[in-house]
């Protein structure tokens, strides 16, 4: 069987016999109210703070709220396998570190912390286009540990064939392409405040770090920190594509290529006939469009439009160890979690992102044994009931 992640419980039972308590908390919805103390308002907020009004955010915990698992007893759940296989990577649990860029605004140690905790779990963690660390750093600092890449899409060919390039060259297996986010949506915590962490140079490490981008500048970002943070600005904003464009990338990267940040179930159809081998059901933690689906809500049609021909991952609002068992209920194949852990690297670096997923992950674990799931196929959606919103 799979990795007992409950017996963290016993740990932290133990580690308080002892007279040892975690340093903050394992309630993930806990986290943020806590992360609040840590982090100077403009920081804090990139990270909290959502588009508009904040109803997607809201929409999203409601999803999950609108279902219940419903238990079942006497199915020898005392052993768990959540190990699964997705795109070719294998994963102890079904769960990713979703792409969080500009962790340097929350930690000094940034990226590199996230991925030795992650690679130490053996999880996989997705690096951002917008890292404030290096490509090749970040694959350093992960080891063995699987990874896979997030695009941010230069609207600049050679740019971005440069970047596909080094993610493939270090080690990065699956290539995920963030559609949802060719504009920065309608912020006001971060209007209001004035804070775009990249104006200051922070979440630029790839293409700062990039030849190809590098010998566009007539002077070097050490040298005119202004003139290269527009270039690189302007080159992966403003830009809407269509359909026809992945062709581009299908072309230049030769692992398999997950489409980011789809909610309509057309678009999981096109994406399907368009040859992408997955879709992540996202609405980017409800940062970009107010007002939107939940992606809880469009996963379940998406899955049963394109589940059985291209593999179906999800992520926007996932908090706990239910969220995540709820999500694969409804037929996503692994979640991608983000603001809990990027807490977490706030209260403690590598050891705060390694309690966060640790907490999870026993929380799955549990959730799953005490529901009466012994294995991740069981989960399905008869494990689940809705009530009403």
């Amino acid at each position: 069987m799979g990795e007992r992640y409950s017996l963290y419980q016993s740990e932290l039972y133990l580690q308080a016999y002892g007279g040892r308590t975690p340093e903050f908390t394992t309630d993930p919805t806990k986290l943020e109210d806590s992360a609040a103390g840590l982090l100077d308002p403009g920081p804090f907020h990139y990270v909290a703070g959502g588009a508009g009004s904040g109803a997607t955010m809201r929409a999203n915990r409601a999803a999950f709220d609108g279902w219940r698992l419903v238990p079942r007893m006497l199915t020898d759940a005392t052993e768990r396998d959540l190990s699964t296989t997705v795109l070719g990577t294998e994963m102890p649990a079904p769960v990713l570190l979703a792409p969080v860029g500009v962790q340097s605004i929350v930690h000094p140690d940034a990226e590199r912390a996230t991925a030795r905790a992650a690679a130490g779990l053996g999880l996989p963690t997705v690096l951002s286009t917008a890292s404030s660390t290096s490509i090749e750093d970040v694959a350093a600092a992960s080891g063995d540990g699987p990874r896979w890449f997030q695009l941010y899409w230069p609207n600049d060919p050679d740019v971005c064939r440069s970047i596909l390039s080094r993610a493939r060259a270090a080690g990065f297996s699956t290539l995920v392409v963030t559609l949802d986010t060719w504009s920065l949506g309608w912020r006001p915590c971060d209007l209001d405040r004035g804070y775009l962490p990249f104006l200051q140079g922070e979440g630029t490490a790839v293409p700062f770090s990039d030849p190809v981008f590098r010998s566009k500048l007539e002077a070097p970002p050490e040298d005119d920190l202004p003139s290269a943070v527009l270039r690189w600005i302007s080159m992966i904003t403003g830009t809407d594509r269509d359909w026809d464009a992945l062709a581009f990338l299908r072309e230049h990267w030769d692992g398999p290529i997950v489409l980011k940040g789809l909610t309509h179930v057309d678009d999981a159809r096109r994406a399907a006939e368009a040859g992408m081998d997955g879709v992540i059901v996202s609405n980017h933690g409800g940062r970009q469009v107010d007002g939107a689906v939940a992606a809880l809500d469009a996963l379940p049609e998406i899955v049963g439009a394109v589940g059985s021909r291209i593999e179906v991952l999800f992520d926007s609002g996932v908090r706990t160890g239910a969220d995540v068992a709820k999500a694969l209920a409804l037929g996503a194949r692994a979640v991608l979690v983000g603001r809990p852990w990027v807490y977490g690297l706030a209260h403690g670096g590598e050891d705060g992102v390694r309690h966060v997923l640790r907490s999870l992950l026993a929380d799955l674990d549990l959730t799953m044994g005490l529901s009466g799931h012994r294995r991740l196929a069981d989960l399905r959606p008869s494990s689940l009931t809705t009530v009403r919103r």
